[in-house]
């Protein structure tokens, strides 16, 4: 089969298209014939093994698990044993390692059924930064009803599923984006933008009860100065920097966290079936949406790669597979 294999760390150009056998479901696993995958920071970090820090876990030269891809959806194609869940021919998505491929196996408990509303592409785009915006808001966040949220980097993969599951949790939420985006962040239900080409979110003077940081650059300080007194700031984001730490701001906001009336939070999604089934009933609900930004082949996954670096995708890039992945 095609898949799109790693063999070092650095800039896109690490990636190649290849011919590789197509794996085998074990215990509990299935495999899936792959319609759609979703491009997300997460595997720009592992492609460039950034911050170094994480290179023990990964790999320390080149990663040890060469398969690229977490975000899936497809089809059902076999079923390993102990199974009862699916069967061939089921259209499902979730989380699978290894899922810019034509085939990839996913553990049965990180997959669910596609909601009907959704074609392969948006549920393809859907699992790891909408798992990563529920949690980070309703776990992490703590969000109740009536609270003013404040997402920061609102008009990303996982910023436009913050915006749409705050407002399923009945905030008020306010996003903060660019220019050229403000129109979607208000399309996927913000009820105020803060453009930061023009204004300063921190100089606003005004707080907010929960604060979801996902772009990763402002200052702690800054965070902290629109938070209420008793405010909870929640850090989804990793900065950019190739340094050896990469990781700075989680590690201040936990040293600080004893000493101060805020809730500084830091926190790494989980792949649950019920929080992906919570994420599918809000779909059937019509109160979340994706938003597919970009298209790309499976050869092309190096500059879908290099646009979401750029900053130039709203909201996900799915990487569609074979003409019959289009949905």
């Amino acid at each position: 089969m095609k898949a799109v294999v790693q063999e070092g760390y650095g800039p896109p150009e690490v990636l190649r298209l290849a011919e590789v056998p197509r794996p085998s479901p074990g215990k509990g696993e299935v495999l899936l014939r792959v319609r759609a995958a979703g491009v997300d920071r997460g595997i720009w970090h592992l492609m460039a093994g950034l911050p170094y820090v994480v290179r023990p876990v990964l790999g320390l030269r080149r990663p040890r698990n060469p398969a690229v891809g977490q975000d899936v959806a497809g089809t059902v194609e076999d079923a390993g044993p102990g199974v009862t869940a699916f069967a061939p021919g089921d259209e499902v998505w979730g989380v699978a390692s290894g899922s810019f491929a034509e085939y990839a196996v996913a553990r049965a408990d990180r997959i669910c059924r596609k909601p009907a509303r959704l074609g392969f592409e948006e549920a393809g785009v859907l699992a790891v930064s909408g798992l990563t915006a529920l949690q980070g808001l309703r776990d992490a966040g703590r969000v109740r009803p009536g609270q003013h949220v404040l997402v920061v980097g609102a008009s990303g993969g996982v910023g436009t599923y913050a915006v749409q599951v705050a407002k399923a949790l009945g905030a008020e939420v306010t996003g903060v984006c660019s220019t050229a985006k403000a129109d979607l962040v208000r399309a996927v239900g913000a009820d105020h933008v803060v453009d930061y080409t023009r204004t300063d979110f921190a100089a606003a003077g005004r707080r907010y009860d929960v604060v979801l940081d996902i772009g990763g650059s402002s200052r702690l300080s800054r965070l902290r100065a629109v938070l209420a007194p008793r405010g909870t700031l929640v850090i989804a984001g990793g900065e950019d920097a190739g340094d050896w730490l990469g990781l700075r701001r989680q590690f201040a906001a936990l040293a600080l966290a004893p000493f101060v009336r805020q809730r500084l939070a830091v926190f790494v999604a989980k792949t649950r079936r019920a929080d992906l089934e919570a994420l599918a009933d809000l779909v059937e609900a019509g109160r979340l949406t994706p938003v597919v930004g970009a298209r790309f082949a499976l050869a092309d996954v190096p500059e879908a790669l290099r646009l979401l670096a750029a900053g130039g995708v709203r909201g996900k890039a799915a990487v569609v597979v074979g003409e019959e992945g289009r949905a």
